[in-house]
């Protein structure tokens, strides 16, 4: 990342911010999932959840995806928010 990352998103499991990573490199933007979790061998330590980075100059662009699926989720089913919390 060029730029410094910021986060986009903080979910509750590795595999929620591995989809979210991939929806966002799917439409182009450079994205990562951080946690501390000793590399997925101590999932308990995912309580503070899993943040998703973007460099900075990719964080407009990736809250609009993030936004978009919201809204069409949203309008389809029932289901849960794409991020538990944003942050600010």
């Amino acid at each position: 990342m060029d730029s410094a990352p910021v986060t986009v998103a903080i979910v509750g499991s590795r595999i929620e911010a591995e989809l979210i990573v991939g929806l966002l490199r799917a439409h182009g933007l450079r994205a990562v999932a951080v946690t501390d979790d000793a590399g997925g061998q101590e999932p308990q330590l995912q309580l503070d959840g899993v943040r998703v980075l973007v460099p900075s100059s990719d964080a407009a662009s990736a809250h609009r995806v993030l936004d978009d699926v919201e809204d069409t989720t949203a309008r389809t089913d029932n289901s849960e928010p794409l991020r538990e919390r944003r942050p600010s």
